[in-house]
């Protein structure tokens, strides 16, 4: 039976798991913690890791915990986010663990736990981890019953399953930004598909000296002109461990994720299904969608939340604007190389651009705020947003319609910020959104 007894070092999950600065928030006795909790109930379990240096010691703390469990440990090393989340159901394992902090700078790393499905940990199976480490619940095994370490490359498999899904009629020339990060198998793909390939920032090194690893415009400009001065038909770019993809036009122009998310979904879903994208996702989405005769679904921020959506039956596709794409008939999993192919074979057939130039867009601002208690200062916008709106839905922090627009604010899941998000269809009518948004957090943090 499992031990208990209190821990002197509780971990909270966040909607991506554990992730923090290394040495602070995310150290080895938290990833040896997390293996020991998640061995509880497992026999088998598929790791791996994107480039950050710091990354090798927790996955040797995590294998500790999971293996002194009696769990053996299947160990993928340098990996994309993706091509573990898959490996789990193609190694019958029980669960998944990515040692990454994915789009976030250098001196972060963290821990994000799969399900054999592709999908990420929920709620309860999150929360259900976080109370075995607090209560330091463990099955240890005897001395001679640990687990297994087993050595494995999922990476050609990765690329051959994304070969199998995709089909590229015309094979185009593509500049790659791997960003300094574990998304090598889309230039591996892509090359399968026959396609002319450039890279930029292909070796992997977790100190993103290229460019930070989050994939934004002024992150990407390298790409940008690298497209634009080319005969390149698009720009792909992804983040430190591939689980995101954004895109460049043959012209040199940075798709926003609206834009890409209006232009995925459309050829994904059919007429009649839905498709799962989160509340902070611009109306312009679900106005290009509706013409197509494809409803949208909204759902809280977080890919896990968008995935789970993305599993029922009617739900052909799922997305988020910051990157994350989720075609469930594949994967659950936001996979940014099967993303990248998809994104091509569209590409393909007709021009990024030409699709861009279909979607309406409306004027849309973003701010992150930073913040030194994002749930008192939640609670806060709260109780001011109630007292002065009718319209309001908590799914996830405060989204208040407005008629002609809306406004939102919401606590980031994995760094210190409230987020604010206004969209409306007129300039002067966004801008007044926004400022109702940042007034409001302004006086809620006073």
């Amino acid at each position: 039976m499992p031990s208990e007894t209190q821990s002197d070092n509780p971990v909270t999950f966040g909607t991506s798991g554990i992730r923090g600065p290394v040495g602070d928030e995310v150290t080895a006795s938290v990833a040896l913690a997390v293996g020991r909790a998640l061995g509880v109930d497992t026999t088998r379990v598929v790791v791996g890791r994107d480039p950050r240096e710091s990354g090798k010691a927790l996955v040797d703390a995590l294998s500790a915990g999971l293996r002194e469990s009696g769990t053996d440990v299947v160990d993928l090393g340098l990996a994309a986010t993706p091509t573990i989340a898959r490996a789990v159901s193609w190694e019958d394992a029980d669960a998944g663990a990515a040692v990454t902090a994915s789009h976030n700078p250098a001196q972060d790393n963290g821990i994000k736990l799969w399900q054999p499905t592709g999908q990420a940990f929920d709620a309860d199976l999150r929360e259900a981890i976080e109370t075995r480490i607090e209560q330091s619940q463990s099955a240890l095994a005897d001395w001679d019953g640990f687990g297994d370490r087993i050595a494995r490359d999922y990476t050609e498999t990765h690329c051959e399953q994304i070969v199998s899904e995709v089909t590229v009629t015309e094979p185009l020339s593509v500049v790659v930004d791997v960003g300094n990060g574990a998304g090598g198998v889309t230039a591996d793909a892509l090359g399968k598909l026959g396609c002319e390939l450039n890279t930029l920032n292909a070796q992997p090194d977790g100190t993103f000296p290229g460019r930070p690893s989050e994939p934004t415009a002024e992150h990407c400009e390298a790409l940008t002109t690298q497209v634009a001065y080319s005969d390149a038909a698009l720009g792909i770019a992804h983040d430190g461990d591939a689980d995101r993809m954004r895109a460049v036009t043959a012209d040199g122009e940075f798709l926003s994720g609206d834009e890409l998310l209006a232009i995925l979904a459309r050829e994904a879903a059919e007429p009649g299904e839905r498709v799962a994208v989160p509340v902070d996702t611009s109306l312009a989405v679900e106005d290009h969608l509706d013409d197509a005769g494809i409803e949208t679904t909204r759902t809280p921020v977080g890919d896990v939340y968008v995935a789970q959506r993305a599993s029922e039956p009617d739900v052909g596709f799922g997305g988020e604007p910051s990157g994350a794409w989720i075609w469930p008939d594949a994967t659950l999993c936001p996979d940014g190389p099967l993303a990248a192919c998809k994104l091509v074979s569209l590409a393909a057939n007709r021009p990024l651009g030409d699709r861009r130039d279909d979607i309406e867009t409306y004027p849309i601002h973003r701010d992150s705020i930073e913040v030194s208690d994002k749930a008192a200062t939640m609670t806060a916008v709260h109780e001011r947003v109630t007292e002065q709106y009718d319209d309001i839905s908590m799914m996830d922090g405060v989204r208040v319609d407005r008629g002609d627009g809306w406004f939102l604010l919401r606590a980031s899941g994995t760094q210190p910020l409230v987020r604010i998000t206004a969209e409306a269809r007129d300039t002067e009518r966004a801008s007044q959104l926004f400022e109702e948004a940042s007034t409001i957090l302004s006086k809620s943090l006073d």
